[in-house]
């Protein structure tokens, strides 16, 4: 019971961290030019931003936090609490905006508090966790790839809400994948060492998920239509990290009878309010990017001054 206590209070630390970071690197983001989306540009510009690096130092906080919840705890009881984060960023986001919170955004976090207490309550997960065989590992890994980089390029032929969705979805799936892979770090590490977790691929797949993961949330964010990529990122994640889980590691939820009916329902309260809160957010959002956006003022027409006729010089007589 103890363990399970610090399983759902590092989920929700994650949770807290995590709604920082998309506050923060969101306002870091406004002001980029629509053109230099998902480009080595963007990422330049916000390495030299101060608030672009407290977001990211809070976004990792908030991974950290994660990890250590994985340690003690399952996929299937950690990812869907992380869906909290909106539950914080409201706000935080309202203070920065200088707005209040309407009636209708304090409804639908109720809504997901009382989702979120019926799923620790009722999320009991099996322990008998096994990993899969390689080869069904390297059939679920190219799979998300194909979808993550298949979301990428259509990505990079769209614009407006149609990039910022396909890039949700393809960090959705990115970032479903890096929990999975955070889960066997975290099991590598406490049997092994850290001398036994180097001689494995989790570490160094860690880095290089995380960097691209950044990237692509980054540049959804930028994307537009704010209202649909947030809420598609939080809600696919725990899909995809209990999909993963369930295929790669076994997990399973040991839930039947009722239970697992107000199980289902307190999932489905959790998604429904994490929708209606990142739309509502993501307009706050939209609406003081354009705000901030520097309006372009018609250039002054240029005024010639006249120029002065010349006197005429009388004609000589001969």
């Amino acid at each position: 019971m103890i363990e399970h206590g610090l399983v759902v209070l590092f989920a929700l630390c994650a949770a807290v961290c995590a709604a920082v970071g998309i506050v923060v690197r969101q306002r870091a983001t406004i002001d980029v030019p629509q053109e230099h989306g998902v480009s080595v540009v963007m990422v330049a510009t916000l390495l030299r931003r101060r608030l672009w690096w407290a977001g990211t130092a809070a976004a990792v906080a908030g991974y950290v936090f994660q990890a250590l919840a994985l340690a003690h705890g399952s996929l299937l009881v950690v990812q869907p609490l992380l869906v909290s984060a909106l539950l914080f960023a409201l706000p935080l986001s309202a203070r920065q905006a200088h707005r209040h919170v309407t009636r209708g955004e304090w409804l639908w976090a109720g809504l997901l508090t009382v989702g979120l207490a019926g799923f620790v309550v009722l999320a009991r997960p099996e322990r008998d966790e096994h990993l899969a065989s390689p080869g069904v590992i390297g059939v679920v890994a190219a799979l998300c790839a194909v979808v993550i980089i298949g979301c990428v390029l259509l990505a990079v032929r769209c614009s407006g809400w149609q990039r910022a969705v396909l890039l949700a979805v393809g960090v959705g799936v990115l970032f479903g994948v890096v929990a999975v892979v955070t889960k066997v770090f975290m099991g590598v590490l406490a049997h092994r060492g850290w001398l036994g977790l180097l001689t494995t691929p989790a570490p160094y797949l860690l880095i290089i998920l995380g960097a691209v993961a950044t990237v692509l949330q980054q540049s959804a964010f930028h994307a537009g239509a704010l209202q649909t990529s947030v809420p598609t990122m939080l809600v696919l994640e725990p899909v995809v990290a209990v999909l993963l889980g369930a295929l790669v590691l076994g997990e399973g939820l040991d839930t039947t009878g009722i239970e697992a009916v107000a199980l289902v329902a307190s999932i489905g309260a959790m998604a429904a309010a994490t929708i209606a809160l990142g739309r509502d957010e993501g307009a706050y959002e939209t609406q003081a990017g354009t705000q901030a956006a520097p309006q372009i003022a018609p250039p002054a027409p240029r005024i010639v001054p006249p120029v002065a006729a010349r006197p005429v010089q009388p004609t000589s007589e001969r």
